[in-house]
């Protein structure tokens, strides 16, 4: 009986965007406050239609064996039934980095 392999989504924050992975080893390091990211799972090359965004993260992790990701940029972790098509998209107003930056209060001269 062969037993059906993991596959998780990662969403996290990089450099102001939302990156979204797929991996099949995602679980907290020894490293304190950082997600581990292991075995990413990108779509096949010998595909007709190529996705640029795709492309460019494959580039990006190509040589990467282990992400260490902070834990408060990791928006969210699913596990799904089959890997999709990782991506690279702009932050947007529903996602708000952890900790929020809020204005003093009293205005500007925090008074």
């Amino acid at each position: 009986m062969s037993r059906k392999k993991n596959i998780f989504r990662v969403s996290f924050i990089n450099r102001g965007k939302v990156y979204e992975v797929f991996a099949q080893k995602v679980y907290q390091g020894d490293l304190h406050g950082f997600v581990v990211i292991e075995q990413l799972i990108f779509g096949e090359r010998s595909s007709v239609v190529v996705d640029p965004g795709e492309e460019r993260l494959k580039d990006e992790f190509q040589s990467v064996r282990r992400s260490f990701v902070p834990m408060h940029a990791v928006i969210r972790i699913d596990e799904v039934e089959k890997e999709g098509i990782a991506k690279i998209h702009d932050l947007g107003e529903n996602v708000t980095p952890f900790p929020p930056v809020y204005p003093p209060a009293g205005g500007p001269s925090g008074g």
